[in-house]
């Protein structure tokens, strides 16, 4: 059986008797979020549930960036600043429109501030999720800060013209004051979600690779005005500094990297903290070169925004193989329990659960519990016995998987998905990797991800998408090829470096990570180097691969012999010395690392659909003051699928909500290309209408001359959809 509405049946409207006074002005969307306490939520109401089915589109914004060819992305949720409305495009302009129009009135490209980038356009195809905005207290400087690569860039916010005596030039150099010496990790590092401004702070993190090389990825605070670095956190401890002694390895600090902030913060700007949520501490799926809790990766931090001091943490994940990053940045709420209100702030997480605390003292507001797991059977893996797990809120998001849960939606697709589910040997949460096999579920991303979760500050009501998609995790050892050719040694460079996301066959998985077989067919050697080097779409620069072993890489993957350096033209940006076989690889600490997984691996049967019964993405209403979920609805269609006959199945999803005073609930971020509006109290879809490629990203809203409008970034680009580069807004229609 397919699911029914059965499953879905609300709990009708929600109550907001005794509910805290709200005196905060959430009337504008002047930060990413909508606000800095991040819970994108908007008081306007011109929009609301009665009126809602007559909104259409007030204006389109198209820059021209899209690319198709290399799925490019648009995941940026815009601001609104006295009529502006600033973002950026696929290839990271930045822009500025008038709001009520679209019309442009300036647009910043870095790839002409930044000279390593005007011989590549792909330099700048990677994401940002949004800008940050300040201005000095007479206003008389206005500023937009916004990360582009491993830059962060300070434009003048009236012109468009970049701010020269802001950091190196008009920009940050996020690769730069890492307390690390360079050369000892991985160099990819970028910006990929906005930080915030506090007084004259910009308070941000980075985002790094996920490899056992990965950079160190501290929290630092710049100088608004200056760029000067400020403070920094540094989220694996040195010497001295608090929690440094749970690491049983001292030199950890030196060596491991990650446990970064990519996913966005949130500020209490009256107590002066800021929350920061971390990711894994690098690589992913084998912590034998880690061991311990490994603190601070996975955790919620709290620290003082002025100087970067630490209040308090809790570690969500304990020593994670999972891939659980901290996805989404943290909402600020206010809630009452047992008739008393409470500061608190929430977390959600990949897994489906809200982890929410005191603001002030970390405190759990509802019971947390630490329970076993099975520990690992990979030699020299040392699994933490016990995860946190709340007991309220109720978990958004599946979290378990059985025989009874493979799809039925035909019988040769339920053969096909029983076959694999078999295959798959360990199916409960938090089994660790294994050689034979484990599901991760919710999936590698989410549950919750970086869309984010909106809540309603009145009510107290949190509303959350989340993807239920199984993922199948299997290791194996890593492969070393054979040392006397160059071919064999780029097969060993190929396991250290790309197996994980493009398999041990070449094969890939998906359009987010490509086939490589047959690559000499699409690419030449110079293109390829450049790729390599530089990164592209969500791949990132591999600048730490010494160039012989660049050379032997690209003799294994174009399947070529050792031959005479390359001469201009095909391969003219190849070493231009011959690589000698014998030349001793420059070790680092991949070479500890002796299992490495197949590759993300979706569990889709052979027509792309989710391999276990509907839902595969929902939308989702928590009560923070009680605990409990209150309603369930599908988000997103199959419309081949629906014209069939079958109910509507929900969709993986990528971009979160907002919530507004209206009484709605605006979210795109489903794979069939639709906004939707959603009845806050009941989960009823009131309205939607078609967007032009997917709308992977989180709407704003906004009023201008009495106006409102709804606005979301059309980027597509992920799971085999199109890419485009239009921003649409929707209004009600003039009263005549």
């Amino acid at each position: 059986m397919l699911f029914t509405a059965a499953l879905i049946i609300t709990a009708g409207f929600i109550s907001c008797k005794n509910t805290p006074e709200i005196t905060k002005d959430y009337s504008g969307w002047k930060t990413y979020a909508g606000s800095k306490d991040g819970i994108r939520y908007s008081s306007n109401e011109q929009i609301n549930a009665d009126n809602v089915s007559q909104l259409q589109v007030a204006w389109t914004y198209s820059s021209g960036d899209m690319d198709t060819g290399n799925h490019s992305q648009n995941q940026c949720n815009p601001i609104m600043i006295d009529g502006i409305l600033y973002g950026t495009t696929p290839k990271l302009k930045l822009f500025a429109l008038n709001a009520a129009t679209g019309a442009q009135k300036w647009l910043f490209d870095p790839a002409m501030e930044d000279t390593s980038a005007k011989n590549d356009p792909y330099a700048f195809f990677k994401v940002t999720r949004g800008v940050v905005y300040w201005q000095n207290e007479k206003g008389a400087d206005k500023r937009i800060m916004y990360g582009a690569g491993s830059k962060i860039y300070a434009v003048n916010a009236a012109d468009g013209k970049p701010i020269k005596s802001f950091g190196e030039n008009g920009y940050i150099d996020l690769t730069k004051n890492l307390d690390r010496d360079s050369g000892t990790y991985n160099a990819f590092i970028a910006n990929s979600t906005p930080g915030v401004v506090y007084k004259n702070l910009l308070i941000t993190g980075i985002r790094v690779g996920e490899s056992a090389d990965a950079a160190p990825g501290p929290v630092r605070a710049f100088d608004v005005r200056s760029g000067e670095m400020k403070w920094i956190f540094h989220t694996i401890p040195h010497p001295g500094e608090k929690n440094y002694e749970t690491w049983p390895d001292k030199d950890a600090w030196k060596k491991l990297g990650g446990a970064n902030n990519w996913s966005g913060m949130a500020l209490d700007e009256e107590r002066g903290i800021v929350y920061v949520p971390t990711g894994s501490v690098g690589g992913d799926f084998y912590g034998g070169i880690r061991k311990g809790q490994n603190l601070y990766g996975n955790s919620l931090l709290a620290l003082d925004a002025e100087t970067g001091k630490y209040l308090w943490h809790y570690q969500v994940v304990h020593h994670d193989l999972w891939d659980r990053d901290l996805a989404a940045n943290p909402n600020l709420v206010t809630i009452k329990l047992d008739g008393k209100e409470i500061d608190a702030v929430a977390q959600i997480t990949k897994h489906g659960y809200i982890f929410l605390f005191d603001r002030t003292t970390g405190k759990p507001v509802f019971p947390i519990e630490e329970k076993p797991f099975p520990s690992s059977d990979l030699p020299g893996e040392e699994t933490w016995p016990t995860q946190p797990i709340p007991t309220l809120p109720q978990s958004f998001a599946r979290q378990t998987i059985d025989s009874n849960d493979v799809t039925d939606r035909t019988p040769e697709a339920h053969k096909e998905m029983m076959d694999k589910f078999n295959q798959v040997k360990y199916k409960t949460m938090f089994a660790p990797p294994s050689k034979e096999s484990s599901f991760i579920f919710p999936g590698f991303d989410g549950g919750g991800e970086w869309g984010g979760a909106a809540v309603d500050p009145v009510s107290g009501i949190m509303y959350v998408n989340a993807s239920e998609m199984p993922w199948a995790l299997t290791m194996v050892d890593v492969v070393k090829g054979d040392a006397s050719s160059l071919q064999g040694m780029g097969q060993t460079v190929y396991g250290k470096y790309c197996v994980a996301c493009h398999g041990p066959e070449l094969k890939g998985n998906g359009t987010s990570f490509p086939s490589l077989v047959d690559l000499n067919k699409k690419y030449t050697e110079e293109r390829l180097w450049k790729i390599i080097s530089g990164g592209k779409n969500m791949m990132p620069a591999f600048k730490q691969i010494a160039d012989n072993d660049k050379k032997a890489l690209l003799a294994f993957l174009l399947k070529e012999q050792e031959k005479e350096p390359a001469s201009k033209g095909r391969g003219a940006a190849v070493a231009k010395e011959p690589v000698s076989i014998n030349q001793p690889e420059k070790k680092s600490i991949l070479d500890e690392v002796p299992f490495t997984m197949t590759g993300y691996n979706r569990f889709l049967d052979k027509d792309g659909y989710p391999g276990i019964k509907p839902p595969w993405g929902t939308l989702n209403a928590v009560d923070l003051n009680t605990g409990k979920l209150l309603w369930k609805v599908p988000l997103g269609e199959y419309p081949e699928l629906t014209k069939k006959g079958v109910p509507v199945t929900g969709t993986e999803c990528y971009g979160g909500p907002l919530v507004t005073k209206g009484g709605l609930v605006f979210i795109a971020a489903s794979k069939d290309a639709v906004m939707h509006a959603f009845d806050k109290n009941t989960g009823k879809l009131l309205w939607q209408a078609p967007l032009p490629v997917p709308g992977y990203a989180t709407p704003a809203t906004y009023t201008i001359d009495g106006k409102q409008y709804v606005v979301i970034a059309c980027g597509g680009g992920k799971i085999g959809s199109k890419s485009g580069d239009q921003y649409i807004a929707f209004a009600l229609p003039d009263k005549k």
